[in-house]
């Protein structure tokens, strides 16, 4: 029996997938349990529906994070810190502190998408990257300067 499974099933498939199992794991599992429903015309036309949409989705996406990406390339951002003698920061700045100073310019990036190489603790210009998309990134500098 050919059944489009609405779930992940172990074993069998993944969500929108179809295919051929036996009748009666069908009939006593996939179906009672909601986890697929019978192939006929309308299932695979809703089917091949909502992977367009998805595709289409992830294209959007993927352009969106390229205009962002590319907003964001070669910008420099600068921020004030508290520093001791020697230009030694209390503390670091952390990719947050980052992610606000790039919103002060006007690019609205999550912090989480900002790697810093490792922690900022000097005075000084620094190279940052932010892994906005898979395969979509965008180097930018931040100035860091005492109070």
């Amino acid at each position: 029996m050919k059944v489009v499974l609405l779930k992940d099933v172990k074993g069998t498939g993944k969500k929108g997938e179809i295919k051929e199992v036996a009748d009666g794991f069908a009939k006593n599992f996939l179906l009672k349990n909601g986890a697929a429903r019978v192939a006929d015309a309308s299932a695979v036309n809703e089917n091949k529906f909502q992977k367009d949409a998805q595709a289409y989705h992830k294209q959007q996406e993927f352009l969106a994070a390229k205009a962002l990406a590319k907003e964001i390339e070669g910008k420099s951002v600068t921020m004030k810190i508290k520093c001791g003698e020697n230009g030694k920061t209390f503390g670091s700045v952390t990719s947050k502190e980052v992610a606000d100073a790039l919103e002060k310019v006007g690019v609205k990036l999550d912090k989480k998408k900002i790697e810093l190489k490792e922690p900022i603790k000097a005075v000084g210009t620094y190279s940052v990257t932010a892994k906005i998309y898979p395969q979509v990134q965008a180097n930018f500098s931040v100035s860091v300067e005492a109070l």
